[in-house]
């Protein structure tokens, strides 16, 4: 079965474009020409990877990628004339999984879905991905964090960073290093994503028990630290 990528796009060229390589690549498409299109698709074709414009009419590529987020993690890749920092900062924050500025080589595109649906595969068939520790149950088969028993909402770029950290307890882990393992992509050089979902895990995560704790090394990077039993 051919691999199914809805292509969210208002401009008729980029959008028949894209639909062009990608057919000519194997891929069965569909193209939404606005936000609230690109939502009933969604639902209603249920596709393997989005491309993903920002600046779109009826809803913008941030509520899209949000109402997705709310029942899929399907591989979500942004696209977007700006190349503006804070752009790429938001995408990631609300979980898509990779980032192309316009204008962009096709090249460049079909790589970056091979990836991105490499990554997605090989997580989706890996082994039992589950770690637990006092007081924490960190699931990435369900995308469940349970936090003294009780269920705490993570968006699921924060429970894959924090399961990469857990999964090497005591490892310090570079800004550049998560960005390469848990996003898998040249982020630019660019690490305050890192830094704000840290932020976020902690809020949730602060005071619940002394035998682990997310830890900044600075000058680093950041570790999951488990006290020696």
């Amino acid at each position: 079965m051919a691999t199914k990528v809805l292509i969210v796009e208002d401009d008729s060229n980029i959008a028949q474009l894209l639909q062009l390589y990608l057919e000519k690549e194997g891929f069965e498409t569909r193209i939404a020409p606005d936000g609230g299109k690109g939502v009933e698709e969604f639902r209603a074709w249920e596709p393997n990877l989005v491309l993903l414009d920002i600046m779109l009419p009826v809803m913008d590529g941030w509520g899209v990628c949000r109402k997705i987020r709310e029942t899929s993690k399907t591989p979500i890749i942004m696209m977007t004339a700006k190349g503006q920092t804070e752009d790429k900062v938001t995408g990631l924050e609300m979980g898509a999984d990779d980032y192309i500025v316009k204008p962009f080589e096709m090249k460049e595109v079909l790589a970056r879905i091979h990836a991105v649906l490499r990554r997605f595969d090989s997580g989706e068939t890996s082994q039992e991905k589950k770690l637990t520790f006092d007081k924490l149950v960190i699931n990435l088969d369900s995308y469940e964090l349970l936090v003294d028993g009780k269920h705490v909402d993570t968006t699921p770029k924060e429970l894959e960073l924090l399961f990469h950290l857990a999964s090497s307890p005591n490892r310090v882990f570079t800004r550049n290093q998560l960005l390469d393992e848990v996003w898998g992509f040249d982020y630019f050089g660019d690490s305050r994503t890192v830094d704000v979902h840290i932020k976020r895990l902690r809020e949730k995560l602060e005071g619940v028990s002394d035998q682990w704790s997310l830890k900044t090394v600075w000058g680093v990077g950041y570790k999951f630290d488990l006290a020696e039993s």
